[in-house]
């Protein structure tokens, strides 16, 4: 009888210095997100490159308890705005320290996804026994969404040697223009993006009239809630792929999706004018940028801009806009310093053109 005594007691007071710990579980008030986020009893499920999770609290140090998929996505952890931690999460679940150390006063901090597609499981947060969770700042009034391939989801982005590295040591979604533009404006940010994705045809099966509206992208019967917010601006960057693949009329999807036939000029507009309709059909009020670039297929010598202005002005929607960034030349995908410039690009003609 005493030993069951002493048992119990020792468990109580585990219990209560568990409890001093603050925890935040995924579906508290005192947690925001950004993009696409699936949810199940337990979890915040992130797919989508651009994903985050953020919180705001009083104390040193922060905690989250996580497991990926495979244990290979990095993610930038933000301290207040400026500080950037690179963090790896593997695929066990355990609690996972942020940040430590910091000064005894209020901080926020936010862990946002480099990478997607494979999923991340988010289960809470929590602080030093002393911390305490905050309310969050109102949510931002503005919001933008992006579909493109590799270029807008930050592919290789910080590597410099020329071999154009694609692993997730490399690809940044958070330096990736999209990610820019919307943080320059203050505004809430999704990114649907996919290496080697295009809008006929892609290097594998899926194309993006397919993958749009999903929440889990490798999920047919996954579909996004279009209620549960719209954007402002919807910027479409594709066909870089498209324009890569139709130079390859052998290779197995150009052989699947066509049989042989290459599309012309009519069948490709047609095709993009359906993918807008589509946007419009969930977003009647957004306005939308159709663009291009910064790798080849946005060469005035090549077609695809053609393609682009025509299903843009087809449509005699005023709410849609063309507008095509710079050629980057080379082989490879455009670096940080390109993507910078592709936001300062596209923010000038935002500004020039559009009121929100």
């Amino acid at each position: 009888m005493r030993k069951n005594i002493v048992v119990l007691i020792i468990s109580a007071l585990l219990f209560v210095s568990c409890a001093r710990e603050p925890y935040i579980s995924p579906d508290s008030t005192e947690i925001g997100y950004q993009g696409r986020v699936a949810f199940t009893d337990s979890a915040a499920v992130f797919y989508w490159p651009g994903n985050s999770v953020k919180t705001r609290f009083r104390g040193t140090e922060v905690y989250a308890l996580m497991r990926d998929g495979n244990g290979k996505k990095y993610m930038n952890v933000i301290v207040d705005g400026d500080s950037l931690i690179l963090f790896r999460p593997d695929s066990v679940k355990k609690w996972y320290p942020l940040v430590k150390d910091l000064k005894d006063t209020v901080h926020t901090v936010e862990v946002f996804m480099r990478t997607g597609f494979h999923p991340t499981w988010f289960f809470g947060f929590k602080t030093g026994k002393k911390g305490k969770f905050l309310p969050l700042p109102p949510a931002l009034e503005k919001s933008m969404e992006f579909y493109g391939n590799s270029i807008t989801e930050g592919a290789s982005v910080h590597d410099y040697s020329g071999h154009d590295f694609w692993d997730s040591t490399y690809t940044d979604n958070y330096v990736a223009y999209g990610a820019v533009t919307a943080r320059h404006y203050h505004a809430n940010y999704t990114c649907i993006a996919r290496g080697g994705i295009g809008l006929l045809v892609s290097w594998y099966p899926l194309i993006m009239p397919e993958m749009w509206d999903r929440l889990n992208p490798d999920d047919p019967a996954s579909r996004w809630d279009f209620s549960k917010y719209t954007p402002d601006i919807v910027v479409v960057n594709l066909f870089q792929n498209d324009a890569a693949l139709f130079e390859r009329p052998e290779h197995p999807q150009m052989v699947a999706r066509f049989h042989g036939e290459i599309p012309g000029e009519k069948e490709i507009v047609k095709a993009y004018q359906d993918f807008l309709k589509k946007i419009r059909g969930v977003y009647p009020r957004a306005k939308i940028i159709c663009t291009l670039g910064s790798m080849n297929a946005v060469r005035e010598d090549r077609p695809w801009r053609g393609y682009v202005r025509k299903a843009a002005e087809g449509l005699n929607d005023p709410d849609i806009y063309y507008y095509f960034f710079f050629y980057k030349g080379g082989l490879t995908h455009p670096q940080e310093p390109e993507q910078r410039r592709m936001a300062d690009s596209l923010i000038n003609f935002i500004d020039t053109h559009i009121k929100w």
